[in-house]
């Protein structure tokens, strides 16, 4: 399947779940995190303390909005480390935080996406460019 017609979706996805729940102030990375967490969406969102709402259900990406209020974060699974690479470029224009394993992606405020390092491991990367350009 091609991620080309979905990516700019994808990216919208991305950007009203970080519209609805706000960019928050900067916090320092912790500095231990647990081992990055591998497995499927629902694997995933149960270590993380989330009960899924499943938004995209395809053989190469499945996504879920999790949390509410000033907590949602979307959680996304992908089939191969392309098709996560891919998502996370289209997402980027939008700017926000993310917190990236091995094809697996949450996407949310600093805050929430830092909290779950905690839970999932992984790397925190930031993009500034819905805050302009630097």
């Amino acid at each position: 399947m091609r991620y080309g017609t979905r990516t700019g979706l994808l990216g919208i996805a991305v950007a009203g779940a970080l519209a609805v729940a706000g960019c928050a102030a900067g916090q320092a990375e912790r500095p231990q995190a647990p081992r990055t967490a591998t497995g499927t969406l629902e694997q995933l969102a149960r270590r993380a303390g989330c009960t899924p709402d499943v938004q995209t259900d395809a053989a190469d990406l499945r996504q879920a909005n999790c949390g509410s209020g000033s907590s949602r974060y979307v959680l996304a699974t992908f089939a191969t480390d392309r098709g996560r690479a891919e998502w996370l470029d289209a997402a980027d224009d939008y700017g926000g935080t993310y917190l990236v394993g091995r094809r697996w992606v949450a996407a949310g405020p600093e805050r929430v996406v830092t909290a779950l390092r905690d839970r999932l491991g992984g790397v925190v990367e930031r993009s500034s460019a819905h805050h302009g350009h630097h």
